[in-house]
């Protein structure tokens, strides 16, 4: 009785395969193309986890800084860390994600000490 299930699902595993080549032959899209398409969503799908995770990054163990003393500002990067000796500039990365050309040059500035203080007062 199983080997007869498993006829069943490997026809329909078969049927669905050939309606999916068909319709790809069909297409007037090129196969490259939706491999790229695919490729961008994947890419996206990354991007989109990235932003969601990196929010409860400050709530994590490993996290060296009193995570009530965080601020998430998003972008271009991810937060600012207020310590009572110290503000850090933070960004997180998840997997193979790097700092972006904005991001480097936001750290180079850092670095380089080219960080100031402004304060603006408004009157009624």
């Amino acid at each position: 009785m199983a080997v007869g299930i498993e006829l069943v699902v490997l026809g329909f595993a078969v049927i669905i395969l050939l309606i999916i080549v068909f319709l790809l032959l069909k297409s007037n899209v090129s196969l490259g193309k939706q491999l790229k398409e695919l490729k961008f969503s994947k890419q996206s799908q990354s991007v989109k986890y990235g932003k969601i995770t990196e929010q409860f990054f400050p709530l994590m163990e490993e996290y060296p800084f009193e995570p009530s003393d965080f601020r998430f500002l998003g972008s271009p990067i991810d937060g600012i860390q207020f310590n009572e000796d110290e503000v850090v500039f933070v960004e997180f990365k998840a997997g193979n994600s790097r700092l972006n050309e904005k991001q480097r040059k936001i750290k180079r500035l850092v670095e380089d000490g080219k960080v100031k203080w402004e304060e603006f007062n408004f009157k009624e």
